[in-house]
């Protein structure tokens, strides 16, 4: 990946690439889940405890000496009291649930096999390892592609997707037996397969599709891997009945409600979660944003760690920074920002406005050009407008303020005090007016001008 991350870290639809299979495995009813780590182990097992807390184990593959070798490092750490286990690749995230199920459940329905794994035929098999059949049609082998010994070995077309199931003393008792003779000098976990088969112990089968193996070694598999993930996550949103447009990108841990409409170039990030109803316009970015029922945000909508309520009112270009909460029917328009405010029902803000660390009472107005000045350069300060009240376009008010019930500040002015319910608050210069003054000004400039000109 050439990256400080480690490259199970690495994102797709906005989950690591290791959270997938963990996922599946714990959704598939593992009893515990063993994660084999090397390279950047501390980073991993932190976001392993994150976000599956002691529902997930690592262990520690010292040296990096093959896949057989992880296998065996893994084993390790599982619990002598297991009877059987699941054992696939940490880095496939397009492997879902149903995908390792299968292979599970095949050792209760066929008592005959000692081991269960996925297989599947592809039209070109290039790079995979290939499955060897012996001439009863039983599974013999899985041999890797560089080890691969004629042609007709080559022709084979059913490889292997890496997902296995068996008895945990058939993997302790096998992996122990691996050994590295092969072209790359490593422990094959798929040597497990041979190693039953030689002992009379039966392999079975069990289809699967092929892109649950694809893994991911570089960026641009990581960009294709996650075009497919986007493609299902967009399908799966569509049947539940939310229209997507073509180019939104949805996180694989967004939620979106019924009749909600996501347009083109939408980006929705991380927990956040849109209600029934909503229209989410063109271009916005939400992450962590809670989205009510029947809300609306405008085209160029920026929103982190925010609530938005019920058919309310967002955008365009508004920008609601962490911890903003804005309530049922309030509007905050053109290029509105707030942090850390609470807008309560019916509350607006529509144009040009800065509202940090604040309260806006029901059915406040807050004109165009108002500013919270909530930052003293050493600490921020509230400012609290309580219901109905009105702020005239162009105000500043100077934190800690808070505006009463009713209350109505003039346009313009610079509030310090806090204003009374009911009162009027007005903080202007008288103006002068100055007859015959303005033809004087602009011939006094043009001079100025003329004269710094000829310097």
């Amino acid at each position: 990946m050439k990256s400080a991350t480690p490259k199970v870290l690495h994102k797709v639809c906005g989950r690591p690439l290791v959270h997938y299979p963990v996922q599946a495995a714990l959704e598939a009813g593992c009893g515990e889940v063993v994660v084999v780590v090397g390279h950047g182990r501390e980073k991993v097992e932190a976001y392993l405890r994150e976000a599956f807390g002691d529902r997930v184990k690592t262990a520690l593959q010292k040296e990096q000496r093959g896949t057989g070798d992880a296998a065996r490092a893994g084993m390790e750490a599982v619990s002598p009291s297991a009877e059987r286990v699941l054992l696939f690749y940490g880095d496939v995230p397009l492997l879902e649930v149903a995908d390792v199920g299968e292979v599970a459940k095949k050792l209760d329905t066929d008592t005959t096999c000692a081991i269960a794994m996925a297989v599947c035929t592809v039209d070109e098999p290039f790079g995979y390892g290939r499955i060897l059949r012996d001439g009863a049609g039983q599974i013999s082998e899985i041999r890797e592609h560089k080890d691969l010994r004629t042609d007709a070995e080559r022709a084979v077309r059913e490889i292997n997707p890496g997902i296995f199931a068996a008895s945990a003393a058939l993997f302790r008792e096998a992996l122990a037996a691996l050994t590295p003779n092969n072209a790359q000098g490593e422990y094959y976990l798929t040597d497990i397969v041979k190693y039953a088969a030689e002992r009379g112990q039966r392999v079975a089968g069990v289809p699967s599709r092929a892109d649950v193996m694809d893994g991911v070694n570089d960026r641009h598999q990581l960009a294709e891997v996650e075009e497919r993930m986007l493609a299902r996550i967009v399908k799966r949103w569509r049947v539940a009945g939310v229209t997507v447009r073509q180019g939104a990108r949805i996180d694989a841990s967004v939620t979106i409600g019924q009749d909600a409409i996501i347009e083109a170039g939408v980006v929705l990030r991380g927990a956040t979660t849109i209600g029934k109803g909503a229209v989410v316009d063109v271009g916005s970015v939400l992450t962590d944003v809670v989205v009510d029922d029947e809300a609306v945000l405008k085209p160029y909508t920026v929103a982190q760690s925010s609530t938005i309520g019920k058919k309310a009112q967002i955008g365009p270009f508004s920008h609601l920074r962490p911890e903003s909460a804005i309530g049922d029917d309030a509007h905050v328009g053109n290029f509105v920002e707030t942090k850390k405010t609470t807008l309560k029902k019916g509350a607006k803000a529509n144009h040009l406005a800065y509202l940090g660390d604040g309260v806006v009472g029901e059915g406040a107005n807050v004109g165009a050009g108002t500013i919270f000045c909530n930052y003293d350069g050493f600490q921020k300060h509230t400012t609290v407008i309580e219901d109905g009240a009105f702020i005239g376009s162009d105000s500043q008010l100077v934190a800690p303020v808070r505006i009463g019930k009713g209350a109505y500040v003039a346009t313009g002015t610079t509030v310090t005090r806090d204003v009374p319910d009911d009162a009027l608050a007005i903080a202007r210069l008288k103006q002068e007016n100055k007859e015959g003054y303005a033809s004087k000004l602009k011939a006094r400039l043009k001079a100025q001008k003329e004269a710094a000109q000829k310097k």
